[in-house]
């Protein structure tokens, strides 16, 4: 029997509450714990994570997904991007704090539904698809709680090195807009997400975190076909890291086959064989 346990962080640093959940088998008995960060225009809920959530608990973790507090949901809200507003000023800064907040939370008695009695919190791991792979890259580096991390189509850079002309329209405008093919929306992207990378470079920059300071074992996973990030961030990532596990997905996209909504009761099977082996990497870090 599966617990599932939704907690509330306070967003005591930027004021806005977001949601997290555990899903875990209550034995008594301390089991490792896994923090998954979704991607841009994600959120915890997306499509087949429930599904991860549970395949975790049944191999024997703790595992905690979180929204990112300005990825657009909005806590009670539809469950899907809302508050466009607070999506347009996030930034990088503010989802390391998330993440960097949950983990506060985890190792606080009673700040989350967890009892503590069924977390090794010796054994913190994060995972993070796409734009959340960069993320627990960046928060591996400067938080030693974390004992491993796995990136899923993870992002090597944050600096995206747009054409002069766009970052001079941006800033004369303010806002640049990014459409969610999904839903049709235009999603707005201040200006101040590249003044907080500008500002927070020595903390936001992934490449050289990742060569000087992610000294926990690190998993690379990434679709061999995938369309959003391209394969040479996965390898650029060991370049960095040469002690770095890669697995590489044949014929996998982004998703490694899952979609929003998805309705079947089993996770795609790329996206199986990537629970299976992250689960396998981090049983191996004991």
């Amino acid at each position: 029997m599966l617990t599932n346990s939704p907690f509330l962080l306070s967003g005591t640093r930027h004021g806005r509450a977001f949601e997290a959940d555990a899903t875990y088998q209550a034995t008594g008995q301390a089991k490792p714990v896994v923090v998954f960060v979704h991607g841009f225009k994600g959120f915890k809920n997306w499509g087949h994570f429930p599904l991860l959530a549970d395949f975790f608990a049944e191999r024997g973790f703790v595992f905690v997904k979180l929204n990112l507090s300005h990825n657009g949901l909005v806590v009670g809200g539809t469950g899907d991007l809302e508050d466009l507003d607070a999506f347009g000023r996030n930034n990088f800064s503010i989802e390391l704090d998330d993440i960097g907040q949950v983990i506060d939370a985890l190792f606080t008695p009673g700040a989350t539904p967890v009892p503590a009695a069924e977390m090794n919190l010796s054994r913190l791991s994060l995972v993070g698809h796409s734009r959340g792979g960069g993320l627990v890259l960046l928060k591996a580096a400067e938080d030693p709680r974390v004992h491993a991390v796995a990136t899923w189509a993870g992002i090597a850079d944050i600096d995206q090195r747009w054409p002069q002309s766009v970052l001079d329209e941006w800033q004369r405008a303010g806002v640049l807009h990014v459409p969610n093919l999904r839903t049709g929306q235009q999603l707005p992207l201040h200006y101040q997400i590249l003044e907080d990378y500008v500002a927070n470079r020595p903390r936001l920059d992934i490449p050289h975190n990742v060569r000087r300071r992610v000294r926990q074992p690190l998993l690379l996973v990434h679709g061999e076909s995938d369309e959003t990030v391209p394969l040479t961030a996965a390898h650029a990532l060991q370049q960095l890291k040469p002690d770095a596990e890669l697995l590489l997905v044949p014929g996998a996209g982004h998703m490694f086959g899952g979609a929003h909504p998805w309705p079947a009761t089993t996770l795609p099977e790329p996206a199986q064989l990537v629970a299976e082996h992250t689960a396998d990497f981090f049983q191996r870090q004991a």
